[in-house]
């Protein structure tokens, strides 16, 4: 499965986003997702992971915020992100969850092309 992310840009403290990972393949509704970020210096962190059964899971800095959702029918996994903060910004990636923890980034593979946010203070 190939993943592609989007929906990135630049949004001030206290908006909304809407990120999209599109897969390709016939596949899709089996998989286990997660969002990940990366912002500049640092390493990649989990944000939000989603089972093939529709099960969320978030990072303590996504709970309350951020939620995940899936649409199996589009081959598509949803992040809406709101209230968000200038410690948000990020590349964020879509990658497919293999095994192991699944705040992990070694659990995960397939990874698509990041799409970067940026908010603003």
């Amino acid at each position: 499965v190939q993943l592609q992310a989007s929906g990135g840009g630049l949004v001030q403290a206290g908006g909304s986003l809407r990120l999209s990972c599109a897969a390709s393949g016939r596949t899709f509704s089996s998989y286990d997702l997660g969002w990940f970020r990366q912002a500049p210096g640092k390493e990649r962190e989990f944000v939000a992971f989603i089972s093939s059964s529709d099960s969320p899971y978030y990072a303590d800095s996504a709970k309350g915020r951020f939620t995940i959702a899936r649409d199996n029918a589009k081959n598509t996994v949803y992040l809406q992100m709101n209230r968000l903060k200038p410690e948000d910004t990020a590349v964020y990636y879509c990658g497919t969850w293999l095994n192991g923890a699944l705040y992990e980034t070694s659990s995960y593979t397939n990874w698509g092309q990041g799409t970067l946010v940026t908010v603003s203070s």
